[in-house]
Order: structure tokens, then C-alpha cells, then sequence
């Protein structure tokens, strides 16, 4: 008992702090942010697995979800005992999470129905096809002006679909008003507020706004669009705003036994508000395995005429205004350096790409366009594949390096273009995060590309701390002030464009045409089989979004 009590009086006050559930596509993370300074103090991270069961299938385990969510939060919370920091001090827990990613299980059980299907996944082609088939003109953009966004595989509504017709489990769950539906947010806050026995079934604006079913206009589920998927109303979770107290944690392990407020934010948005964009105009991009660009439009949704998604951004308090982005993907950006480790073999690791790159400085012509999987955003050209062209024999692996690096910046100023062009107010710099930025030659790049400057912040974990500002600023919490004049003053690293505009649109444009060169590469015309015979060739089908 003394040993208890000299360890209390030697406990670090820190006033109150505020923690984030980062739940990703590949790991979880738990983080625990000083309110006052937004210092990250401790956190842990535990790797998710996914499965693949077919071509174009991708799956998680909810359980394991969940499990890796407690696994953080105890080691999170025994590192910051270790410093003698008060954990009962936590006031609140922002969950943050891969959006579209569905699940479904049974209220009276707890127990999930399927595995959750991840938002890449490609299996609801034949369900997203039916689904088109039916629109007048074959419109991918038929729902468009009540989400924002066009008909696809990436959404949850078409995976829920599939689900409900498919599996035999969910199906029956449905009759019988047992199903609850959830993005992996309203998963892990149902669980942890309860489950079965009282358990919050409640989403935020912003994951709402992924699935097909949210009308950007009205912030609510629309009834049309649930009938045109035949999704019955009663299995949605209630949609609250993104900064409000969904409820209280309840726990029985061991070092989480006090209460907690929970709110929540998808990870793209909780991004854009970990980099405070609040005002109209301010745009971040997150380089992972792909890239996402965001852009804070203002309390007025803006659809795209030049291939992006329109989505709400945030909306911070029940009473509050929502605010809304226009959103740009590219499918490949972290995943070419896997590529030219894993694949290609020439370099070992993505330090190594970086040093590569560097000795040489140029591509020395060489243009790399790794539409993989076809292009994305702002084309939307399921025929691309991927080409190296502007090749001479003084090309090397390190030149290719460097056009690798450049590939990920001229796709990030294709979308930005796209943005201008929409918002029609010109981006004047460019704010940045997610693991990439860590590669000092890339942000110069992209710097350079873009002609305007790029902006890395110094804590990296902006995703986390979006979702920790969102919840400590909740009524009820309020220990996290997001009026401008109060926010922390944050550390970052600037990167200026050092060539001239004249070099970086010559660069551009030659990219452009290597672009056009890696299209319509995917054809269903007549080839020949070398016995002067006609084959099909069979075409791989992917669902993409339409301009």
C-alpha cells in the first residue's frame, strides 16, 4: 500500500489528455495527446491481418479488430503508468478508421455475421453492374447529386448488398431484425460502449457519407436511396455529428476501468482537421499505400466536373455547420516502392529508394506510370496498365528510382488540377503527412512539381490527432479549444519549389503523354492465337469512377 501511494505522489500532471483509435486497412494504433500542447505522449501499435479468399477479395476479422483495439490500449496505458503519467487523466477517445470497410452482425449475440469486407475489395462488380444497368442512360452517376459520389465497388452500400444476398447468416439476420449494419467505426464503439447489453449503434457525417445511403444535403439516411439498394432503414446506425458524446466505455480489463467519451471521424477527415484546415481553400494529402487529397470546401458541397468525390469533411458539434471536401485518389503511391522491393528487387528497402534517387537526381527522360490496376483519379481508365517508356541505354535503376518518386507527385498535381478546376480558387500551398513524407527527395519533388510550396508538420500522427482534437472539443468534454487563436502552434519542415515553372510544365506534359500511352492497353478487340485464328482476349473487369 505505500509502495501504491509513493508511486501516486510521483505521478506526472499534465492536465487532461485525450486519446485517438486509429483503426486502419494493415494495423491499429492507440495514442494519448497532451489537450494543452497537443504532444503525442505515448502510443502502441498492433498489425491487422487480412485475408484473400478469391481474386479481388479482401477481408478482416472483426474479432481481431476489436482484440488489437484492447491490445493497444493496455499497452498504451501501461507505457504511460511507466512514465508516471495518470491515465485516469484520459477524458475522452476519438476513434478514427478505414471508411466504406462493412461489417454485419447480430444485436443479440454480438457475434459478427461475416468477415468485414474491406473497402477494396472487388467482388460487388456483378452487384455494381446490375445496379448501373438499371439507371436511365446506364449512369454511374445516377446518385450522384444526393451523395456525391458515383456508383461503385469502393462503397458500403454495394458491399451490404452483397452481403444480404450472398450470405445466408446476414440474410436471415435481416428478416428477423437481428442485423445491425456498421462501417468499422460503429463496430468498435458498439463493442465498446456495451455490445449487446446496451451497446451505442452510431456513425459520424463523415463515414455515413461513404456508404451510398447519406444524403449530403439533408446530413441524414436517405429513405430513396435505401430502397434503390434494398437496404431496410432499421439496420443503420444512428449518424451523429463528428465532435459530440456518443457514449461511455465499458470495460472489464484490467487497466481500462474507468469511463470514457467516445466520438469519431473517418481517417481522411480526421487527417484534414489533424492538419487544422478549417478554412475554405485548404487542402492535405496523405501519402500511404495510395494518396488522398482533400480540399475544405466550405459549408457548400461542390460536385466535381473533373472526376472527384464530393464527401463531407467534418462537422464538429451537434449544433455546428457541416463542412464539406472534394476528394482525389491515386491507387498507387507507397505501393510502387513495394513494387520495386518485392518485385523488381532493386532496392531493399524505401530508405534505400530515397538514396537511389538521389545519386542520380533526374530520370534522365524515363517516365514511370504504374496504373496497376488502371488509373484512378482524375481518368477513372480501367484499360490503363502500368508502362516505363523514355527508356535509352544509359537508363538505369536509378533513374527508374527517380521517375518512381516523380510518378507519385505528378499524379498528386493531376488531381490538384482536377481541384483547381472545380473550386476555381488556385491551392497556394500544400499540406502533407502519411508514411511517404518521411523521404525528404519526394517532398522536394513534389514541391517542385506543384509550383507551390509543400508543408510537412514535425508530428507525423496527424490522422490520430485529428480525431483527439475532434473528441476533446466535444460539449460535455471541452478540454480541446479548436478556435483558431488557440490551437497549438505546430512545427513543420517547408519545402519550396526550387526549378523553374517552365522546367516542372515541361516535365508535366511530358508525363501526360506517357500517361495517354498506358491507356486502353485492356481490350476485348480480336487478337490472334498464332494459328491464324481470332481469339477474345479476355478483359479483367474493375469498376472505376466515372468523370
Amino acid at each position: 500500500m505505500n509502495g501504491t501511494m509513493a508511486a501516486s505522489s510521483h505521478r506526472i500532471m499534465l492536465g487532461p489528455l485525450v486519446a485517438a483509435i486509429d483503426q486502419g486497412t494493415s494495423s491499429t494504433r492507440f495514442l494519448v495527446f497532451n489537450s494543452k500542447t497537443a504532444e503525442l505522449l505515448s502510443h502502441h501499435q498492433v498489425e491487422i491481418k487480412q485475408s484473400f479468399p478469391k481474386e479481388g477479395w479482401v477481408e478482416e476479422d472483426p474479432k481481431e479488430i476489436l482484440q488489437s483495439v484492447y491490445e493497444c490500449m493496455e499497452r498504451t496505458c501501461e507505457k504511460l503508468t511507466q512514465l508516471n503519467i495518470d491515465i485516469s487523466n484520459i477524458k475522452a477517445i476519438g476513434v478514427t478508421n478505414q471508411r466504406e470497410t462493412t461489417l454485419v452482425w447480430d444485436k443479440e449475440t454480438g457475434e459478427p455475421l461475416y468477415n468485414a469486407i474491406v473497402w477494396l475489395d472487388l467482388r460487388t462488380q456483378s452487384t455494381v453492374e446490375n445496379l448501373i444497368n438499371k439507371t436511365p442512360g446506364r449512369n454511374k452517376n445516377h446518385l450522384k447529386h444526393k451523395t456525391g459520389l458515383p456508383i461503385s465497388t469502393y462503397f458500403s452500400a454495394v458491399k451490404l448488398r452483397w452481403l444480404m444476398d450472398n450470405v445466408k447468416e446476414v440474410h436471415e439476420a435481416v428478416v428477423s431484425h437481428r442485423a445491425m449494419f456498421g462501417t468499422v467505426d460503429s463496430w468498435l464503439i458498439w463493442c465498446l460502449t456495451g455490445g449487446k447489453s446496451g451497446g451505442v449503434h452510431c456513425t459520424d457525417v463523415t463515414n455515413a457519407s461513404r456508404t451510398m445511403l447519406f444524403n449530403i444535403h439533408t446530413m441524414d439516411w436517405d429513405a430513396e436511396l435505401c430502397k434503390y439498394f434494398g437496404i431496410p432503414m432499421e439496420i443503420l446506425p444512428r449518424v451523429r455529428s463528428s465532435s459530440e458524446i456518443y457514449g461511455l466505455m465499458v470495460s472489464t480489463h484490467k487497466s481500462l476501468l474507468f469511463t470514457h467519451n467516445f466520438t469519431c471521424l473517418g481517417d481522411q477527415s480526421a487527417a484534414l482537421v489533424g492538419q487544422m484546415c478549417f478554412q475554405d481553400g485548404q487542402a492535405k494529402n496523405t501519402y500511404g499505400t495510395g494518396c488522398f487529397l482533400l480540399r475544405n470546401t466550405g459549408a457548400k458541397p461542390v460536385m466535381s466536373e473533373h472526376g472527384l468525390l464530393t464527401t463531407v469533411a467534418y462537422k464538429l458539434g451537434r449544433d455546428k455547420p457541416a463542412c464539406y471536401a472534394l476528394e482525389g485518389s491515386v491507387a498507387i503511391a507507397g505501393a510502387v516502392v513495394r513494387w520495386l522491393q518485392d518485385n523488381l528487387g532493386i532496392i531493399g528497402s524505401s530508405e534505400e529508394l530515397e538514396k537511389l534517387a538521389a545519386s542520380v537526381g533526374t530520370s534522365y527522360g524515363c517516365y514511370f506510370v504504374p496504373a496497376f490496376s488502371g488509373l484512378y483519379a482524375p481518368y477513372w481508365e480501367p484499360s490503363a496498365r502500368g508502362i516505363i517508356c523514355g527508356l535509352t541505354q544509359f537508363t538505369n535503376k536509378r533513374h527508374l528510382a527517380f521517375a518512381a518518386l516523380e510518378a507519385v507527385c505528378f499524379q498528386t498535381r493531376e488531381i490538384l488540377d482536377a481541384m483547381n478546376q472545380d473550386s476555381g480558387i488556385p491551392l497556394t500551398q500544400l499540406q502533407v503527412d502519411g508514411g511517404m513524407t518521411s523521404n525528404k527527395l519526394l517532398m522536394q519533388l513534389q514541391a517542385d512539381i506543384l509550383c507551390i510550396p509543400v508543408v510537412k508538420p514535425s508530428m507525423p500522427e496527424t490522422t490520430a490527432l485529428g480525431a483527439a482534437m475532434a473528441a476533446g472539443a466535444a460539449e460535455g468534454v471541452s478540454v480541446w479549444s479548436l478556435n483558431p487563436d488557440d490551437l497549438s502552434e505546430v512545427t513543420s519542415e517547408k519545402f519550396e519549389p526550387q526549378i523553374n515553372p517552365e522546367e516542372s510544365e515541361f516535365r508535366y506534359a511530358r508525363w501526360k503523354r506517357a500517361v495517354q500511352k498506358s491507356m486502353n492497353w485492356e481490350t476485348t478487340e480480336p487478337i490472334g492465337n498464332g494459328n491464324g485464328r481470332k481469339n477474345h482476349k479476355p478483359i479483367k473487369k474493375m469498376v472505376f469512377f466515372q468523370k
